[in-house]
């Protein structure tokens, strides 16, 4: 029986009537009879059981999680206790597989127990879809997941200490840090964009111990769970600075323009009252003051001011591996340097069960039989209107040249092979004319080597329309089916390729992006890394105080495959 089916059901219980004959024949013939073949049962199962703790004492040296301190794993700290998954309570009679099963469900300790299963059915319930990831956890990285739940728990909407927080906030200048600091992150962008920020806020929250409020507008409510147990990320619609959904460039309560105007001077001190919240503009119109926000000097000053309220577009985490206050705390978190958005992205967004009503149905009707499954992602950043030939010649010249698609066979009507394995395709795209493109002409003709292809696209919105409820809930249902692949193709510069690339824990094939309508040569590449793309990332050397190339700075931070200015997060033990 498969996971699926140990969630989903558990043993029957004996019929009356068997009930009955064992009441009557307590001690009769069949039990007698059965003593035999009990006794074998119970060598066997002893040898089993053997096997199974021989096999658990190697698995836990060899396993799934990598301890990132190992003073703390010599020592014999209790985090170590976040290896083992705990069993299910099923009325005192626990078995291995409800034990494999509550392990699975919290993907190796990633996600706390204790939440409500029916008000987010994908938070529990990925494990049916998802393979098992192969990326490596730290023990460290789930003891500050823990922490900060406890810390969003302690600090978050409606506590006395968020009530007191917004007080002060209330009240000016001149605000002392406490035990409660936030940082809201503004909705800004398409969902994809959204996705990488709300993840790069989340883990500078981690980093400076903040707490992370989520601006709700745009749906965000309707298209995420919430991931921290028994409070909420939303930030209250009564939050007290009506204006923040204003700032952008250039705001007089921006960081950067703080510095332009001398407001904070050269030391760190202010020149007025210290200001009880900073504005962090990182969108990709921000201006070098605001990027000085990447030195660490504006770090230790950041660090004084207990509201910080951010809006960005961009995936900045490669750059907060520049700051050297940040290095030893990131290398602790993720010794799997290019596994930052896998980790945190599969922690932070469960789809709510509206969105995950629409990725189950999708996915059991056309994707699970398959023996492989094919995500191919076409953005196209064109203002005319498509679709265009030389993007559907690059989709085949890529899946063909990777043996990702096989070749279909013109001359033969029928090709028949002993053994016929299947594939599903799964297109997400704008346009719905390459879908039917593609479709036909693997209709129209045989594969060469007999291979059956089937080709599925969910949806055509033919123009993206981030303001729109569905049109964001199907977005998300499209993004997490991609990630789902066995194999995957996305297209250049697209944040939605990166967050399905991110979740699936795959080394996609990335189409680069075609200029002048023709063809890239070669069409496509496998990444370096499953890591996104900071598309506008700063080039400044903070302690030289000049113009750097800061993709070669460090050995885990380069330049990107699709965007030769943009920045990515490396593994250097595979580079």
């Amino acid at each position: 029986m498969d996971i699926k089916e140990r969630i989903r059901r558990s043993p029957p219980p004996p019929t009356p009537q068997e009930e009955q004959a064992e009441a009557a024949h307590p001690r009769g013939r069949k039990v007698r009879v059965a003593v035999l073949p009990l006794s074998v049962a119970a060598l066997v199962a002893c040898g089993v059981l053997l096997l199974l703790l021989a096999g658990g004492s190697a698995a836990r040296k060899g396993g799934q999680f990598i301890d990132a301190d190992p003073a703390a794993r010599r020592s014999g700290d209790a985090r170590g206790d976040l290896r083992q998954a705990r069993p299910r309570d099923d009325g005192g009679h626990g078995t291995m597989e409800s034990s494999i099963v509550q392990r699975d469900k919290l993907i190796g300790g990633l996600l706390a127990p204790g939440f409500d299963e029916q008000s987010c059915l994908s938070r529990y319930q990925s494990v049916l879809y998802r393979k098992e990831s192969p990326h490596l956890l730290s023990t460290y990285l789930l003891e500050r997941l823990r922490e900060q739940e406890v810390l969003q728990k302690k600090c978050g909407p409606h506590t006395e200490s968020y009530k007191k927080a917004i007080e002060q906030l209330k009240s000016g200048h001149d605000i002392e840090v406490g035990d409660c600091n936030y940082l809201v992150w503004v909705s800004y962008s398409g969902l994809g964009n959204r996705i990488l920020t709300i993840t790069s806020a989340f883990l500078y929250a981690i980093l400076t111990n903040r707490v992370l409020l989520v601006d709700g507008d745009k749906s965000a409510a309707d298209l995420f769970c919430e991931p921290f147990p028994e409070t909420s990320w939303l930030l209250p619609s009564d939050f007290p600075l009506n204006q923040f959904k204003n700032f952008g460039a250039g705001s007089p309560e921006s960081y950067g323009n703080m510095l332009k105007t001398e407001d904070i001077r050269s030391d760190g001190s202010f020149k007025g009252p210290k200001p009880a919240f900073i504005y962090l503009h990182l969108a990709h119109d921000y201006d070098d003051y605001d990027k000085l926000f990447f030195c660490e000097h504006s770090q230790q000053y950041l660090q004084r001011i207990p509201w910080l309220i951010l809006r960005s577009d961009n995936y900045f985490v490669p750059s907060l591996f520049l700051i050297p206050a940040y290095q030893e705390e990131l290398m602790r978190l993720f010794p799997q340097k290019d596994a930052v958005f896998h980790h945190l992205g599969r922690y932070l967004f469960h789809p709510t069960n509206v969105v995950w009503g629409l990725i189950t149905r999708y996915y059991d009707s056309y994707l699970s039989a398959a023996d492989e499954k094919l995500g191919i992602q076409i953005r196209v950043f064109d203002t005319e209107t498509g679709p265009f030939q030389h993007v559907l010649d690059q989709v085949l010249s890529c899946t063909l040249k990777e043996n990702l698609l096989p070749e279909v066979n013109a001359q033969q009507p029928i090709v028949s092979t002993r053994k016929i394995r299947s594939k599903v395709v799964l297109i997400t795209s704008l346009n719905s004319g390459y879908y039917e493109r593609i479709r036909n002409m693997y209709w129209e003709h045989p594969t060469t080597n007999g291979e059956i292809i089937s080709f599925h696209q969910p949806s055509h919105e033919e123009h993206q329309d981030s303001d729109k409820k569905m049109h964001n809930m199907k977005a998300w249902a499209e993004i997490y089916l991609l990630s789902l692949s066995d194999v995957m193709v996305t297209s250049a510069w697209s944040t939605f390729g990166y967050v399905a690339q991110g979740l699936s824990g795959l080394k996609t094939w990335l189409m680069f992006k075609p200029e002048n309508h023709t063809v890239p040569n070669p069409p496509c590449g496998q990444v370096m890394s499953m890591e996104p793309c900071f598309h506008a990332p700063p080039f400044y050397d903070c302690k030289a105080r000049r113009g750097t190339d800061t993709g070669k700075l460090v050995p885990h931070v380069r330049h990107c495959e699709d965007m030769s200015w943009g920045l990515k997060v490396v593994d250097t033990n595979e580079w």
